[in-house]
């Protein structure tokens, strides 16, 4: 007898078993759900809960394929008693665009191509200088796995890191060489760059508002791989509009797909579509450790990347 697993939308999963059993993949709404002992989920898609309300009573785990869990209403998982578990394996995938991003806006590699391939070159049209990275002073705004990655490549720049943080790392950043802020506005006030490294929840929505865009030096660099609605895009705009902020590198949207129409009209500002994780290694990865959660939760043990709700 096989063992049915749900999954939100087709993945290219490969057949497996859990001991002598196989298990049985089906889409939610595609089959019947009923009997489900887990159900995997990729960070694109949501469980809310109303969603999670519709799952059978047989299911116990939801694999997330993704280190964020802000897709999945985690109160509405706890209140059933529904394990979560993640993929905490994306830190230097992630942290390698961080820095591809602060590279690109601190000196215009997509407007240069842009200027390139337009034939403004060719055609004498003036070019806008760019800022200087190396030297330059970095503050990091939250300093977990990616931040501290983010640090360590911003030391071969020789490069002032600062970190905010709610908690203190003090371990890491004696380490790494880098200095607390106590005080996030301190923070934004120095740096030259600055680049968000926060989960996003309640506390973390909106956290990089207008007042603490208004906080940043005049002429900085704002990078986001974070969670689009960590900071303000309305604020964001007016601040890249204004002048404030010098150019922008955002992986991530508060309304994922939907770039607002003001930021895909900036020319200083570099996009790119949620692809912090987005290499072949780390999707396997990624793959590899929510099916490995799934097993071990299959087998009765405790998958090794459950979550704790606090």
């Amino acid at each position: 007898m096989s063992i049915k697993v749900l999954t939100t939308r087709l993945l290219p999963l490969p057949p497996l078993k859990c001991g002598d059993q196989p298990i049985d993949f089906v889409v939610l709404g595609d089959g019947d759900p009923a009997g489900a002992r887990a159900i995997v989920v990729p960070a694109i898609d949501r469980l809310d809960a109303a969603a999670i309300a519709q799952l059978p009573p047989s299911l116990g785990l939801i694999a997330n394929i993704g280190v964020g869990v802000d897709n999945i209403d985690l109160a509405a998982a706890a209140a059933r008693g529904i394990v979560v578990s993640n993929t905490p394996v994306v830190t230097e995938d992630t942290a390698d665009l961080a820095f591809a991003l602060l590279l690109a806006a601190a000196r215009g590699v997509a407007r240069g191509d842009r200027y390139v391939r337009a034939g403004s070159w060719s055609a004498g049209e003036p070019w806008t200088l760019g800022q200087r990275v190396s030297g330059a002073t970095l503050g990091l705004v939250g300093f977990g796995a990616i931040a501290q990655a983010v640090a360590r490549r911003a030391a071969g720049f020789g490069m002032k890191v600062l970190y905010w943080n709610r908690s203190a790392r003090d371990d890491a950043a004696t380490a790494l060489g880098v200095t607390r802020c106590t005080d996030l506005d301190e923070l934004l006030g120095q740096a030259d760059f600055v680049s968000l490294h926060l989960p996003l929840t309640g506390e973390t929505e909106a956290l990089i508002d207008a007042a603490r865009l208004g906080a940043m030096k005049p002429g900085a660099v704002l990078i986001n791989t974070a969670r689009g609605s960590v900071a303000d895009e309305a604020a964001l705009v007016a601040a890249l509009q204004s002048g404030h902020l010098a150019a922008a590198g955002l992986d991530v949207f508060a309304a994922e797909p939907a770039v607002p129409a003001a930021l895909l009209a900036m020319d200083q500002v570099v996009l790119t579509p949620h692809i912090g994780s987005a290499t072949s290694a780390c999707r396997t990865d990624m793959a590899m450790r929510a099916l490995n959660n799934l097993l071990t939760f299959l087998s009765g043990a405790t998958p090794p990347d459950r979550l704790t709700v606090s």
